[in-house]
């Protein structure tokens, strides 16, 4: 898989990152830098692991299923995508916010933004991939995406916050569709 395409799999795992961060920086409106740090650490390692232990998961299973892995491949990222969509429908009302800067908080929160990199991780099983090195770019822009997006929170509100998960869905979408492609 080339870097643009784990790349652009980075962007399309961050929007709920992103959206999440807004939250908080709207939350917390004078969060302080090193508080923010933490929360885009962690929220970092988790979106990092999530897809290494997909992986680990995908390759046990991989000679079972090699035949139609796109397949798999494809619906994992069209589920993850269309749930993302549907997801960014929800009131905010329905949507309970907490303490963001509390660890309990922030590390439920982290989980909750990087399932969907878990289900990203069992399709890279299937592809040729160099999982360290996606698992870095991932991380990495997940620090920087979570920081912005805090910032962005602060600063300019709850602007975009449907539309950001809604390009995050279709993004996912449009490279499970890449790979099913490809294998047809």
């Amino acid at each position: 898989m080339d870097i643009l395409t784990i790349v652009l799999i980075a962007i399309g795992l961050n929007f709920d990152s992103l959206a999440v961060s807004i939250t908080t920086g709207l939350v917390v409106k004078q969060i302080k830098f090193m508080q923010a740090f933490r929360v885009a650490l962690v929220f970092a390692i988790f979106q990092a692991l999530m897809p290494l232990l997909g992986w680990f998961l995908g390759t046990e299973i991989r000679e079972f299923i090699v035949s139609y892995n796109h397949w798999i491949a494809f619906s994992l990222l069209f589920l993850i995508g269309a749930h993302m969509i549907w997801e960014s429908f929800k009131n905010e009302e329905d949507k309970n916010y907490s303490n963001p800067l509390k660890i309990s908080v922030t590390v439920g929160m982290a989980i909750a933004t990087s399932i969907d990199a878990l289900a990203v991780g069992v399709s890279f099983a299937f592809i040729d991939i160099n999982i360290l090195f996606a698992t870095i770019i991932i991380g990495s822009l997940t620090f920087v995406v979570s920081m912005f997006g805090m910032l962005l929170g602060k600063k300019a509100g709850g602007f975009f916050g449907k539309k950001i998960e809604i390009v995050g869905g279709l993004i996912l979408i449009g490279i499970g569709a890449k790979i099913l492609l490809g294998h047809l």
